[in-house]
């Protein structure tokens, strides 16, 4: 007799093989044509009319991080956590809002650095400001909703890096941040290979130039399409969303809308490039400047990936105080935003 103990499982590879976030975008349009069959095309042409004019910004990120890359310009943080640990502390709030790490590049990166004995002030500094902000996120951030918003999410995402950083080392005698490793730190990450030498002029050697290749393609890919999805949505809102309720939940003057956004920021936010179209469609009908800055600085600390490269290494109540940190951070930051809005 046949063995019918085994699950086929061909569906399961399939499944894992589909691109879920294509998948998405497919799955909204074949809904939108089954209930409102003419708004299919004006959608499709608003959604590709906006990615075109974001596309000049997404070339310009993609082929900053594949130079940086194919260059081994991650050589040059080597050195930055070492000396002072007040300087560290400056050092990891600068290099986390300007350097190219995504979220898996930074679990072997700082579990190396915590392995090696860098102060948690200067990791936390590091983690802090990391998810926040990084060139390709600047260009688009300043596509979508100009470079002054951009300019100021870099420094909120420094300055939240250096209050948490600062507050870690004052109070590293205390009960929440001593001993703060978990008994097992396994280094590694879907990210994490072989450092290059640095040299700028990467195209000279051909294993640099398919670096550079591989990198640019495989991150224009990744932005465009979260991108594409991003302005799905963003058009959808637009279309079927009242501006006057936007306007009445998270518009208006105060310190409310902006606590709102700073407590929904986590669950609600897919990641830094798709939260700008969306951001751009609520400020359009009405979101207070000073929530969608909340937004963007709580929900890019305690989106799921950032917030997992923090669990994975050290305890729940140094967690707990890592979220902390985001949550007063977009506060203060959305509160100073909306001033000087």
């Amino acid at each position: 007799m046949a063995d019918l103990t085994q699950t086929p499982r061909p569906f399961s590879e399939l499944w894992h093989r589909i691109d879920k976030v294509a998948l998405t975008g497919a799955l909204i349009l074949l809904v939108l044509a089954a209930f409102d069959r003419p708004a299919v095309v004006p959608t499709i042409a608003e959604t590709l009319e906006h990615f075109w004019g974001t596309l000049p910004y997404i070339l310009f990120a993609v082929v900053a991080i594949a130079g940086m890359k194919a260059s081994g310009s991650e050589r040059l943080l080597d050195g930055a956590f070492q000396g002072r640990e007040t300087r560290m502390i400056v050092i990891g709030a600068l290099v986390g809002g300007l350097s190219p790490f995504c979220s898996c590049q930074v679990i072997p990166f700082v579990a190396a650095l915590l392995a090696a004995g860098a102060p948690l002030s200067a990791v936390m500094a590091f983690w802090l400001a990391s998810p926040l902000m990084d060139p390709a996120m600047f260009a688009i951030t300043a596509g979508g909703l100009g470079f002054d918003f951009a300019v100021a999410k870099t420094v909120a995402a420094v300055g939240l890096g250096l209050a948490g950083g600062l507050t870690v080392k004052l109070m590293a005698a205390t009960p929440v941040f001593a001993d703060p490793l978990k008994t097992e730190v396994k280094i590694g990450g879907c990210c994490s290979a072989r450092k290059l030498t640095l040299n700028w002029r990467f195209w000279q050697e051909e294993r640099r130039r398919t670096i550079f290749r591989d990198s640019g393609w495989s991150n224009f890919l990744f932005l465009g399409k979260w991108l594409l999805l991003a302005y799905l949505l963003q058009a959808l809102l637009i279309a079927y969303v009242p501006a006057e309720m936007v306007a009445r939940v998270i518009g208006g003057d105060g310190f409310g809308p902006i606590a709102l956004a700073a407590l929904v920021g986590a669950p609600a936010y897919l990641n830094g490039y798709a939260a700008v179209p969306l951001l751009e469609g609520l400020l359009a009908q009405g979101m207070n400047p000073g929530a969608a800055m909340a937004f963007v600085i709580a929900g890019g600390v305690s989106c799921i990936p950032a917030a997992v490269a923090v669990w994975a290494l050290v305890k729940p109540r140094v967690f707990a105080a890592y979220i902390g940190f985001a949550i007063a951070g977009a506060l203060v930051a959305g509160a100073a935003w909306a001033a000087l809005a």
